[in-house]
């Protein structure tokens, strides 16, 4: 009911005008306290996707998410709820946080009386307190304890898509799951990618888990996952899950055209796609990547995956643009109209990350050769050998990162090492897959089967 009969009230009866307000439906429910917050956070919710709120009604929103979080944190609830409908209050909080800032750093058209009562509710989305929200719903549902008592076989959480069938609540257990994934997005807003990741960890993403189940979660975390792999110079980790998540939409695309989610789904999508190109750019590992994903790059960003190779700063800013999150300065009230350009500021920096591995493009050039002289290779470079020997090592550090628990990964495509005055280039061999191109043929049989149902014979 609550994924297909409410979308459908929406667009039915409230297309475009709020809901009823609380005051008009709260005696039919006895003026239950539960109830009541819920439906105004989902109040709120459809005035965000529909209408513009103003900064009264982004106050109130949030004291009312105040309000409800202290229910669930502080007393007996003894309700399920779908796991759709309790990503969607995680989403919907993180989402009006990031727009609740996006707002405030907007200055330029605020009246006194705005600028009066952003100072009057100076804790009104605050970051510390959404963060402490976040956090409080991991400690309090011991999500982490579960999970590590499941991989023994004592818990069942996963199995059970997170729900209680002995009786008892979900809400307090996958508010606390999904707070996991909040905390990612939030940390990547705030360009912490170390600290959001971490967060991420007690949740195994190269397995199935309660956060496939809802596919606004699952995108939106492999999204922030790949993301912030991107910006720790992680690119294998980045591409082998963006590369399974575009290949799992490829697939799974068609089941969801009806969903409220469709869009979204296609947005982030596209979003994938151009940060795969830019994975790819920096880090040429073509065989992480299926056939039929890569086609699909090739055919969207095939242009601008060649000028990036080139490391052409405007197709870098542009894909960046679009495929961007953007990252915020989170200032406290009383200097909020000294705000920073946070995005400009990540951009910058990654360009810059970018600028320092333009001098390594060279190297790659001689993994054509299975063994290759300093010298031959200093003459190729027109450099000298003290030079090469220096981007030799530079391109090892760069390409080679730490990972969340502190080992020392590579992401290098061209593997190599140096005995005496030799490099010597250790071969990778690519194993080749047939399944991704028996599905391709399932696809475009598929279509044909279609277009045939769809002509007419007299």
């Amino acid at each position: 009911m609550y994924e297909i009969s409410v979308q459908t009230l929406w667009d039915r009866l409230f297309k475009d005008t709020p809901w009823p307000s609380i005051d008009a439906v709260a005696h039919f429910v006895d003026n239950d306290q539960v109830f009541c917050l819920l439906y105004r956070e989902m109040w709120f919710r459809h005035l965000y996707a529909r209408l513009s709120p103003t900064l009264k009604q982004r106050i109130d929103s949030w004291d009312n998410y105040c309000s409800l979080f202290q229910v669930v944190l502080h007393r007996v609830v003894n309700m399920q709820l779908p796991n759709q409908w309790l990503w969607d209050m995680v989403d919907e909080f993180v989402y009006q946080f990031q727009s609740f800032c996006q707002y405030r750093a907007k200055m330029k058209n605020k009246t006194e009386q705005e600028i009066a009562l952003l100072r009057q509710y100076d804790q009104a989305w605050n970051v510390y307190g959404v963060l402490n929200y976040l956090q409080a719903f991991v400690e309090k549902s011991n999500i982490i304890q579960i999970l590590e008592q499941e991989k023994d076989g004592l818990e069942q959480f996963t199995a059970t898509d997170g729900y209680d069938y002995s009786g008892g609540s979900n809400v307090s257990k996958v508010l606390g799951y999904f707070s996991m994934v909040g905390l990612l997005r939030v940390h990547c807003l705030l360009g912490d990618y170390q600290t959001g990741l971490k967060c991420l960890l007690p949740i195994d993403i190269s397995q199935q888990g309660v956060y496939t189940s809802v596919i606004g979660s699952h995108i939106t975390t492999i999204y922030h996952y790949g993301f912030a792999n991107l910006m720790l110079r992680r690119y294998v980790d980045a591409i082998r899950e963006f590369n399974k998540m575009l290949l799992y939409i490829y697939k799974t695309k068609q089941y969801h055209q009806k969903s409220p989610q469709y869009e979204q789904i296609l947005k982030k999508n596209e979003q994938m796609y151009a940060l795969l190109a830019i994975c790819l750019s920096l880090c040429p590992q073509v065989k992480l990547v299926e056939e039929t994903v890569n086609s699909q790059l090739w055919e969207k960003y095939g242009e601008k995956m060649a000028r990036m190779r080139r490391y052409d700063d405007e197709a870098l800013q542009s894909m960046m643009s679009f495929s961007r999150m953007h990252a915020w300065s989170f200032l406290p009230t009383a200097v909020y109209f000294i705000l920073q350009d946070a995005y400009r500021l990540q951009l910058k920096l990654f360009l810059y990350e970018v600028k320092q591995q333009q001098l390594l493009s060279g190297v790659r050039t001689f993994q054509v050769y299975s063994t290759i002289s300093l010298g031959k290779l200093a003459n190729y470079m027109e450099v000298d050998e003290p030079t090469l020997r220096s981007i030799l090592l530079t391109y090892k550090h760069k390409t080679h990162a730490v990972d969340s628990e502190g080992k020392i990964i590579s992401n290098a495509d061209v593997d190599f090492y140096i005995d005496d005055d030799m490099i010597h280039v250790l071969e990778s061999k690519a194993i080749k897959g047939y399944s991704d191109y028996l599905l391709r043929q399932i696809v475009k049989l598929e279509g044909v089967i279609n277009d045939m149902d769809g002509i007419k014979l007299d």
